[in-house]
């Protein structure tokens, strides 16, 4: 099972927005049958047994084992993955763009920032489990902390002057055989359980 799967295809979004499928996928981070199921959310086995097919035809949840109980065969299945992510391409007509509005300190273009590196990485990473192979990629994740917001503006300005240099110093447009990588840097408030609540 994958840690986390992307859902590319708007039917198999639709299917997992679904809250009673939605809880059977987390459930079925452990395997499971629509007979345990049914006793753990509370449906007859009938109705859990049509949500796993619905889920099964998008790729959502797979089948582990058949197991014979009498004259009947229970299927036991598990989701394809512990968590998943929409990627905008689900909603290709209405995916963000960041080229519509490029304002480098607007929410909202940060926004579809992210929606693309959602898309493109899961594309890479659909594309890379066919071929069986990896992704190459890196990331970091931080937190600081402005004493106050032209302290913030400083920090952005000098970032962007140091990603800068570091991209000069290593883009190579002529080289052969070379690969292109997209850089999205993001500073953002944090936003945190407290807060939220």
């Amino acid at each position: 099972m994958d840690e986390v799967a992307v859902i590319e295809d708007a039917a198999a979004a639709e299917a997992s927005l679904d809250p009673m499928r939605s809880r059977l996928l987390a459930e079925l981070v452990e395997p499971g049958s629509a007979t345990s199921l049914a006793a753990k959310v509370g449906l007859a086995r009938q109705k859990v047994n049509y949500h796993l097919r619905t889920l099964e035809r998008h790729g959502l949840v797979e089948l582990v084992e058949e197991r014979r109980k009498g004259n009947v065969t229970e299927r036991v299945m598990q989701a394809a993955a512990a968590s998943f992510v929409i990627s905008p391409t689900a909603l290709s007509a209405v995916q963000p763009d960041p080229a519509r509005s490029p304002d480098r300190l607007s929410a909202r273009w940060l926004l579809a920032l992210a929606a693309q590196l959602v898309r493109d990485v899961g594309t890479l990473i659909t594309g890379a489990a066919k071929a069986q192979k990896r992704v190459a990629t890196f990331a970091i994740d931080g937190e600081v902390r402005f004493a106050s917001a032209a302290d913030r503006a400083a920090f952005a300005e000098e970032l962007a002057q140091c990603v800068t240099s570091l991209v000069s110093k290593y883009h190579d447009e002529s080289a052969e055989g070379g690969r292109d990588h997209r850089l999205v840097v993001a500073v953002h408030p944090s936003v945190n359980a407290t807060r939220e609540g």
